[in-house]
């Protein structure tokens, strides 16, 4: 028989499945002989007192053997011949979706304008190296998209749960740990995810699905209101309906689209400083414990919203034990993010800073950038929030002399609005330089992000420190602009058979919500074929 239980455990009984095993047996008053395996369905921490506990959903085995397979595992047909659906991208989004349409017994032509998984790494290598960026190969565009060389993270506050846990057991399948179908939030890390990216193409073409790489869409074909399918740099014709998933850094596809006549809406995004304190001083606040986090707990994580003169200020994309990467997608600009390896084992822990910006934002002045070679942002444009983001991400650039050297400021300096006359040790691989990021951020950020740090310091002591590091600048949290589609068919308000999807649409925020889009975009366009 099988029994499911919460228990609460210190954090050393949850390391050792055996443990597990002889507290379940005490507290719930079995043998311990017939229990034959502990199988954990679900793990949180509870962090909030002293003495840290370990909360478990777990499904113990009486007198019985578990199944194999911890994953739910899916079949996917042969669709060789079968009508084809292009995807543009192949992203979470793209490649979820890809995967979906060939469960619908349709064929997926997948074009993504980057380079495969594992050639990617040489050019964002390059970055760092040699400070160059390739416009078709870098941390944003390339198979497996932004997500690929990232933390990993899969979790979302989207409730559709039915879907989110099928996107767990897909990763499974393709070689991810089904530890991650317990952990609350649950990570695949940069140095597992090329292999299982890897494996979801090897299953699209074996499936008789296509995947072409160093193949980007340049245009839209378009037919009365009617997609007809893309034409490539290549110069190839591919008819047929179209999953558009190109990811959030795509703006030459949003200037296309927006010359094209295509319905565009601009968004709102949140943009500020990657913030990197020592990961032994994040164990230390969050765990309680000025030893750090000890031999069985994982490295820290934290999350901190407050409000401050009506806009969010808030952490993004935390990164226990990473790295701050550069993630340019062309030269002449300069933006960061974070990831992790799955061990999460690094000297450093990293998130996003950022401050709510909504649309009408755009226009106050103290969000003004003038910085050469830019027309004044057309206040009435679906792309002005787009336009706001490429002028802090060219001053950034300029501020770190015109290369990817970062600008950074220790955080109590930042507070105070002074310069730091010397920096920490950083992850950071091209380099940081001091810079007063207090003068040049638009005062909207700059300001907010000050108070929102006195108040997490507050909140939360020792975590306002000269010890903390601020790199500039945190942009490309979302899409900047939403591909307007109808919330039923999920196709373009105006263009049969065009089913904008994922971040890049502004319909997604994250590896897990961008997969779930693709999957129900892939629905929607076999109802449309069918219909044909």
């Amino acid at each position: 028989m099988t029994y499911d239980y919460q228990i609460r455990v210190l954090p050393q009984v949850a390391a050792n499945e055996q443990a597990i095993k002889e507290f379940v047996a005490r507290e719930k008053g079995l043998k311990p002989s017939t229990i034959n395996a502990v199988r954990v369905l679900r793990r949180s921490i509870d962090a909030r007192q002293r003495t840290i506990y370990i909360n478990l959903s777990v499904r113990v085995f009486v007198n019985e053997q578990p199944t194999k397979d911890e994953y739910v595992h899916r079949d996917y047909p042969n669709v060789e011949g079968a009508a084809p659906v292009i995807v543009v991208g192949a992203g979470p989004a793209g490649l979820f979706a890809a995967l979906k349409l060939i469960e619908c017994g349709v064929r997926p032509i997948v074009v993504e304008r980057g380079k495969d998984v594992r050639s990617r790494k040489v050019d964002v290598a390059n970055i760092s190296r040699m400070h160059t960026v390739d416009p078709e190969s870098n941390y944003c565009f390339g198979e497996g998209g932004a997500g690929a060389y990232s933390d990993g993270k899969l979790y979302t506050r989207s409730k559709k749960r039915g879907s989110i846990e099928g996107v767990l057991n897909i990763f499974c399948q393709h070689g991810a740990s089904c530890s991650i179908l317990a952990d609350a939030h649950p990570h695949l890390g940069t140095d597992k995810l090329p292999r299982i990216i890897e494996n979801i193409r090897n299953t699209i073409r074996n499936c008789g699905g296509e995947v072409h790489f160093e193949t980007r869409m340049e245009e839209l074909l378009v037919k009365g209101n009617r997609i007809c399918g893309i034409r490539t740099n290549k110069g190839e014709f591919l008819a047929g309906a179209v999953i558009l998933a190109t990811g959030h850094s795509a703006k030459d596809v949003y200037r296309n689209l927006h010359a094209g006549g295509v319905a565009l809406e601009a968004k709102g995004i949140a943009v500020g400083v990657r913030l990197e304190h020592p990961s032994q001083l994040i164990d230390s606040i969050q765990y309680h414990n000025p030893q750090g986090r000890g031999k069985y707990l994982p490295p820290a994580e934290y999350s901190f919203t407050t409000q401050v003169d009506g806009r969010g200020v808030y952490s993004f994309c935390m990164c226990p034990g990473g790295v701050v990467i550069p993630s340019a997608s062309a030269s002449e600009e300069l933006l960061v993010n974070g990831m992790s390896p799955s061990h999460r084992g690094g000297k450093w822990s990293n998130s996003g800073m950022v401050v709510q910006i909504n649309c009408e934002d755009i226009e106050l002045p103290e969000m003004q950038i003038d910085v050469d070679g830019f027309d004044p942002i057309d206040p009435s444009s679906p792309l002005r929030v787009m336009a706001f983001q490429e002028r802090l991400e060219r001053l950034c650039w300029l501020m770190g002399n015109r290369r990817q050297t970062a600008p950074a400021q220790r955080m109590t300096d930042f507070v105070r609005g002074k310069l730091s006359y010397d920096l920490p040790e950083s992850s950071y691989a091209p380099g940081i330089i001091s810079s007063p990021m207090h003068f040049w951020l638009p005062k909207f950020v700059g300001q907010r992000l000050q108070r929102g740090f006195e108040n997490f310091g507050r909140a939360s002591h020792g975590f306002l420190t000269r010890e903390a590091t601020l790199i500039g600048v945190e942009t490309r949290t979302s899409s900047p602009v939403r591909i307007v589609r109808n919330n039923d068919t999920l196709e373009h308000l105006n263009i049969e058979g065009l089913f904008p999807c994922g971040e890049g649409a502004g319909y997604a925020g994250g590896i897990v919500s961008a997969a779930v889009d693709g999957e129900r975009c892939a629905l929607s366009a076999k109802e449309y074929i069918g219909s044909l």
